[in-house]
């Protein structure tokens, strides 16, 4: 089994580099156009947009490089596909995880988790179940077992992709990013409480739309409120060592984004490919 880490946004992260990554539609246009970007990762936006597994499926074989990876020699992805799904964290969803998951991405984020029990839903979601009282056997996996696609599409045989598709940082070999959207009042209340008590998050990201909106100023990014909401869940995030990331940078917040330590930045795909050679020479790389 080849060692090579797999996943771009992760990759970043270990090497202590912050990571850039794009919204996209689910489409094979916009796949194929991905695939050849700058960009660390691609989120598959699936919750305003239509939810078809279908066309996700198809999209991530448009993103396949056949000479990228001859030259590489690894068959890592140039670009990390994840997916955004429709179900809130208080739908306690599983089967939309499992279905993206399957289709070959390498992580999950869920809309609106509050709580602690969402959030551990979102991680058991991801994960296989495993043998009660086996190594990081928590939180106890979910996730329905049909790993053919996923494993072709990551270019290992069956036994090597169940060995990596865990959640990391909780298994330090996995491969999978479980993603929570922090974007209300309440979850910022119940932040401390999810981080502390439920592992295996890969990152938090900040919801600014929803979050401005429940505060009582509509997509009024910069008020004061919403800034310091914002402030919260960063220090939250910090002080447990979780990443956090920020939805909607460019290159006029890309420096301050970097410096407040954000360590997931994301814009949208019609932005320049410039604010990632920005973020990057700002981050000393």
């Amino acid at each position: 089994m080849t060692q090579t880490r797999l996943n771009g946004i992760i990759r970043a992260w270990e090497a202590g580099k912050p990571a850039f990554a794009a919204f996209s539609r689910v489409d094979r246009l916009s796949a194929q156009e991905m695939s050849g970007t700058p960009y660390d990762g691609v989120v598959f936006e699936m919750e305003h947009n239509p939810y078809d597994v279908g066309a996700l499926g198809d999209a991530l074989q448009y993103m396949l490089d056949r000479r990228g990876i001859a030259e590489s020699g690894s068959v890592a992805p140039a670009v990390t596909p994840i997916a955004r799904i429709p179900a809130n964290g208080a739908e306690m969803n599983q089967f939309q995880a499992k279905q993206v998951l399957d289709r070959g991405v390498y992580g999950v984020i869920t809309p609106h988790v509050w709580t602690a029990e969402q959030a551990y839903n979102a991680v058991a979601s991801c994960r296989y179940a495993r043998p009660r009282g086996a190594a990081l056997y928590e939180p106890r996996g979910l996730r329905g077992d049909g790993p053919a696609a996923a494993a072709r599409y990551w270019g290992l045989d069956q036994q090597e992709y169940y060995a990596r598709a865990d959640v990391w940082p909780l298994a330090p070999h996995g491969e999978i990013l479980v993603g929570l959207m922090i974007e209300s009042p309440e979850a910022i209340e119940n932040l401390d409480d999810m981080l502390a008590n439920v592992p295996g998050i890969g990152f938090c990201l900040i919801g600014e739309g929803d979050l401005s909106q429940a505060l009582g100023y509509p997509r009024q990014y910069e008020h004061p409120e919403v800034l310091g909401a914002i402030e919260r869940i960063v220090e939250i995030c910090h002080r447990h060592k979780v990443k956090v990331g920020h939805p909607h940078v460019g290159a006029t917040n890309v420096e301050r984004l970097l410096r407040e330590g954000f360590a997931l930045l994301l814009s949208a795909p019609s932005r320049s490919y410039g604010v990632v050679g920005q973020g990057r020479e700002l981050a000393g790389y």
